[in-house]
């Protein structure tokens, strides 16, 4: 088994890692350039852009004929992860979500005409997306709970309904949305393709969390007539599951890249802490139980890179990975809550105040369990899958 990047690849990362440096970590140390709600204000951001855009560190999930830099989902692990040491780092590159997904699915889908509507805008960062599926009583983890409605009447569909926590809605401009068309839980749903400027839906609020949010939040959505063209329809009719599946897959492994990557910046701000704070004459370094702690904690963090690029290969192979991605998913989560928990208790009241990264890394690691997919729902997908397989549940390759 070769371990090594692709040399191209390679280079690529240290261009990341350098650009992250440079460019993106100075700007978290004043709140100067924070929007209300603690992510990086608009104008600040796009000169970020502009300037990964000059360097040629822009959309390495997308094709080259589109702008993107084509590295596949191997390359895109280890760029991500070096993106990610900055929670700012993935905008900067438009590797962000929820557009990151979005891209990777139209993508797929699309016809080439469709994509220059679509897609091309949100590669080029001229417009943001947004993801509707998740609903107050129905689907979250189970999206065969939808409740939201399309009913066919003519060329078009007309959507009731609501949505909510829709991460990026508030001034995203592209929506793929899910609906029910029939009574079929596998065959019931459809997926469309709709645009904010249209009428017959609303923002009803931006919803308050606990952690930093992403740009435009996570927003309750209602729907009283919106009319999506058929041909705005993606896939065939009945087919909603599949399109969730295509998304969410290589998107929950994409939220693994950027969080170890904020695991590995949680400890590097706690070992610069320790490497020269003094305690009882030699430094906290020295001491044994911190020594436990950080080697916890990178044991954790190499655990979840070797399970995120297994995932990525498998991917890459053409292979759906769903358990592998299951299984990254729950451990990089974990890992990035204990990552950013140890790296305060070292850093003392220091990592509990505002005046390093760590409690804006705490608060959004809460999330890490819960979002694409609640880690007890990926345990239960490993047991049925282990119960179902026994012994080739561990078997080599694809």
């Amino acid at each position: 088994m070769d371990f090594a990047l692709p040399p191209h690849i390679e280079a690529l990362r240290r261009d990341v890692r350098d650009f992250i440096d440079h460019e993106v970590i100075p700007l978290e140390a004043d709140r100067a350039n924070y929007d209300a709600h603690e992510n990086l204000d608009e104008t600040v951001l796009a000169g970020v852009r502009d300037k990964a855009r000059e360097r040629g560190l822009w959309c390495f999930q997308m094709p080259e004929d589109r702008g993107g830099r084509n590295t596949g989902v191997v390359g895109m692990a280890a760029l991500y992860e070096e993106a990610g040491r900055s929670p700012f780092g993935p905008l900067a590159f438009n590797a962000s979500a929820p557009d990151d997904g979005t891209m990777i699915l139209l993508n797929k889908i699309l016809t080439e005409e469709q994509k220059d509507r679509w897609l091309q805008p949100i590669i080029e960062g001229r417009v943001r997306s947004s993801f509707a599926m998740t609903e107050p009583d129905g689907c979250g983890s189970d999206p065969s709970l939808t409740y939201t409605k399309a009913e066919k009447k003519g060329d078009k569909w007309i959507i009731t309904g609501r949505k909510w926590f829709i991460t990026g809605a508030e001034g995203a401009q592209h929506f793929v949305l899910l609906a029910r068309t029939g009574d079929d839980d596998r065959k019931g749903l459809t997926a469309f393709l709709f645009d904010a400027d249209q009428p017959g839906w609303e923002i009803v609020r931006r919803i308050p969390i606990m952690g930093p949010e992403e740009h435009g939040g996570h927003c309750e959505l209602r729907f009283d007539g919106l009319e999506i063209p058929d041909e705005n329809r993606l896939l065939n009719v009945g087919d909603g599951l599949k399109v969730t599946q295509i998304r969410l897959g290589t998107a929950r492994l994409t939220h693994c890249m950027r969080w170890l990557g904020l695991a590995r910046r949680s400890m590097e701000i706690a070992a610069e802490y320790v490497e020269r704070r003094m305690s009882f004459g030699s430094t906290l370094a020295q001491h044994e139980g911190v020594q436990w702690m950080l080697g916890e904690v990178a044991k954790d963090i190499q655990v979840g890179r070797l399970l995120t690029m297994q995932a990525a290969w498998k991917l890459d192979q053409g292979d759906f990975a769903r358990n592998e991605i299951s299984m990254a998913k729950i451990h990089v989560a974990d890992t990035l809550h204990k990552a950013a928990d140890t790296a305060i208790q070292l850093c003392g009241a220091r990592g509990y105040s505002k005046d390093t990264l760590l409690e804006w890394i705490y608060r959004y690691a809460r999330q890490a369990r819960l979002v694409d997919g609640a880690s007890e729902v990926h345990k239960m997908v490993l047991s049925r899958s282990y119960l179902g397989e026994k012994g080739d549940f561990f078997r080599w390759g694809i």
